[in-house]
């Protein structure tokens, strides 16, 4: 099935997105993706290095006739989002990405397919590879570990790039041109509790929550898919509200910036069995009826089991299921500024019970920097309430818009002479590393662009064929309209 992406056209492009997707490249674990790309620049004879947190830059001189244009810096990063379903076996620290052609799309078979931001690489490799193709001075920037702290680009120091001028390919709508991004905060709160055996005739059941789109936890947060954690949460309390349970064991979600799509809970019913069941099915049905436009996959289970371990104590119990309740997730407030635009939202990412120990993961996203933090202390101090430790790291900025910005016209002017249409300009409510790059270099002229993929960090990710070859052209065009230094 490979062999079939590699035949698509620009193959240039198709055939390295397939050589990079042959690596395992999960965010924080990117030797070997790393390794790929220095001995890809060094293979072509290019200047190529990595820096000290482990970004690769690999420069390409002007092609004839170009020698006095800006030096454009093309960047993308490296790792990709890992998510799986539940029933596919794969291993992506070992395994390369298993694709294949469905119509106007290539797709991943059971997992995340890469597209973001593996287009954008594949891209990049295909202008340094090219001995045809017109261009000015080119730097290309690999970075890493964008999915899970952008810690690439907080790592980049000043004074490393030359370019004047920043093409980031990370912008998933290919009518789209993104001019700003929001930025984020992760929020980890932690908490133990006193286990406590179940009583004696207490039955044991398994809730499942799945079935669920999941995604991007920016860019379609706004889209009021469900939360597999928020789900399972409603339907525990109500089991609680309606007899005696006992929470053994939950894990839901997964990454803190991917919706999360399945959850898994263990508990005892210790008395009221009829009137636990009947809510939980009560409130599954209130549920599905809730979400069966945008999830109408939604599947929620429960099992008779033997319980294993032992229970949360009663009142540990109360509080986490009040704080999980309490705590926001989905949009918070929408941009007085630009229409349409998610200003502040919250992705209640990650849950896990068991075993005397509490860990909850949560992203908190923002354009308006005041705003990101007067929700993220408003998440923090629910959980505080409940009697957690909580931290706040990974903290990145947001990437202003500049409306007036040179590359912006020039991309605006290309794209309506090539398409015969007015292009999108756009800030996103996904975090974007330019705001992290303009920190280092205040000078830089930048723009996000890319082609269109759907369904980013969810086993749905899917990339449209036909938008990687206009992306192509595009970019291309773009290279010829630098202007001179």
């Amino acid at each position: 099935m490979e062999q079939e992406v590699r035949l698509l056209e620009p193959s240039v492009v198709w055939k390295n997105f397939a050589d990079l997707n042959a690596v395992p490249r999960p965010s924080k674990k990117e030797e070997r993706v790393i390794a790929f790309m220095e001995n890809f620049g060094s293979s072509l004879g290019l200047e190529t290095f990595k820096d000290a947190v482990g970004n690769v830059i690999i420069r390409k001189p002007a092609t004839p006739g170009m020698e006095s244009k800006k030096t454009v810096v093309l960047q993308s990063h490296l790792d990709m989002v890992h998510q799986k379903n539940n029933d596919m076996v794969f291993d992506f620290d070992k395994e390369g990405i298993q694709m294949h052609v469905v119509g106007d799309w290539v797709k991943a078979r059971g997992t995340t397919l890469g597209a973001d931001n593996g287009m954008g690489v594949a891209a990049i490799m295909a202008l340094l590879e090219s001995n045809s193709i017109p261009h000015p001075p080119l730097e290309a920037l690999f970075t890493i570990d964008e999915e899970t702290g952008m810690t690439g680009a907080k790592g980049l120091q000043p004074g490393v790039l030359k370019g004047e001028i920043l093409l980031n390919l990370d912008t998933e709508e290919d009518d789209e041109i993104d001019i700003g991004c929001a930025g984020g905060i992760d929020i980890t709160a932690e908490g133990t509790y006193q286990e406590s055996k179940l009583p004696v005739g207490s039955l044991g059941f398994r809730l499942t929550v799945n079935g669920l789109n999941g995604g991007h936890s920016g860019i379609e947060i706004h889209l009021g898919l469900g939360n597999a954690n928020k789900i399972m949460n409603r339907l525990l309390y109500a089991a609680s509200e309606a007899g005696e349970i006992g929470i053994v064991q939950i894990a839901g979600g997964g990454l803190r910036n991917a919706i999360p799509r399945e959850s898994v809970a263990h508990f005892g019913i210790n008395s009221g069995h009829e009137e636990v069941v009947n809510a939980i099915e009560e409130m599954s049905r209130e549920i599905q009826e809730e979400l069966s436009v945008r999830e109408p996959k939604l599947k929620i289970e429960l099992l008779e089991e033997k319980i294993e371990g032992a229970s949360m104590e009663k009142n540990a119990q109360k509080s986490l299921l009040a704080a999980l309740y309490g705590v926001h997730n989905g949009v918070f407030a929408m941009s007085a500024a630009l229409d349409g635009l998610v200003e502040t939202s919250n992705n209640l990412a990650r849950v896990e019970v068991g075993q005397g120990s509490i860990k909850i993961g949560c992203l908190t996203r923002s354009s308006v920097e005041s705003g990101k933090f007067d929700l993220a202390h408003s998440i923090k101090s629910v959980f505080q309430l409940a009697g957690y430790k909580v931290s706040l790291s990974g903290d990145y900025p947001g990437w202003s818009p500049n409306p007036n910005s040179k590359i912006l016209t020039i991309l605006k002017t290309q794209y309506e002479k090539l398409f015969k249409e007015t292009p999108e300009v756009v800030a996103c409510h996904a975090g974007l590393e330019c705001g992290i790059l303009g920190s280092h270099y205040p000078n830089m002229d930048m723009i996000s662009f890319g082609p269109t993929i759907k369904g980013a960090h969810s086993p749905d990710e899917r990339v449209q064929i036909s938008s990687v070859r206009k992306f192509w052209k595009f970019l291309q065009v773009i290279l010829t309209e630098i202007p001179n230094k």
